[in-house]
């Protein structure tokens, strides 16, 4: 099963980067999603309702819920030596998307098993931080 998904993970991360992005609509907030190499962070959910694509996606101004997906490699300890896929849910909400602005949200792993995430404007100004939900080996 491990083996499966050193094999598929890196498959689907080089399909999801291959496909171009669309043009920025005008009026919406656009928001890209970002993880460091060798992590997976996809957009899941905007405001309960699926994502199209998990890269990005364009929003109306005002309030947002997010829901996101990140996952790693977490290397074990003891008898456990070969490195597992860990899955954490992260929630960020934000009330001022604005028209025609672009944001980025990032996640990333630290100090073994924790986790964070936080949505950035244009000039790299933090604007939220992620509410971890639940990790795992989901």
């Amino acid at each position: 099963m491990r083996r499966l998904a050193r094999l598929v993970v890196p498959a689907l991360l080089l399909q999801a980067c291959a496909a171009p992005l669309p043009p920025a609509l005008p009026g919406m907030a656009w928001v890209s999603v970002a993880a460091r190499p060798g992590e997976v962070l996809m957009a899941q959910r905007l405001d309960g309702q699926r994502v199209a694509d998990g890269r990005f996606f364009q929003l109306s101004p005002g309030a947002h819920s997010l829901l996101l997906r990140f996952q790693f490699e977490q290397h074990g300890g003891g008898e456990l030596r070969e490195p597992q896929w860990r899955t954490c849910e992260l929630q960020l909400r934000y009330a001022d998307f604005a028209a025609d602005q672009r944001y980025q949200v990032q996640a990333w792993q630290h100090g073994g098993y924790r986790v964070a995430g936080q949505l950035r404007d244009a000039e790299g100004r933090v604007l939220a931080k992620a509410r971890v939900l639940r990790c795992g080996n989901f």
